[in-house]
């Protein structure tokens, strides 16, 4: 029997190909809010980063969350993603 494929995405920081499963979606909804997906199952257009500050660090740098959402994304949107990152490390 076939393995099943594991599904990959790139992080926005870091540029690596890494499974879904490993990192954190963030989407932008039909609406333009911009939230995390924790669950990977919300609607609208989706861009996925690593769960390490550094990355995030790295994305916001590079404005590639800008680009890959196409919008301008709030500094309210960065600072809960940092506050979710830290959650996500030390929890």
């Amino acid at each position: 029997m076939a393995q099943k494929k594991v599904p990959m995405r790139q992080c926005i920081g870091c540029r690596e190909m890494k499974p879904k499963r490993e990192l954190i979606r963030v989407v932008k909804s039909p609406e333009g809010v911009i939230s995390l997906d924790p669950k990977g199952k919300m609607p609208g257009r989706g861009t996925y980063i690593c769960p390490q500050a550094s990355c995030l660090a790295k994305a916001r740098k590079s404005k590639g969350m800008e680009r890959a959402l196409s919008t301008a994304i709030p500094l309210e949107i960065y600072e809960s993603l940092e506050a979710q990152l830290e959650a996500v490390e030390h929890g």
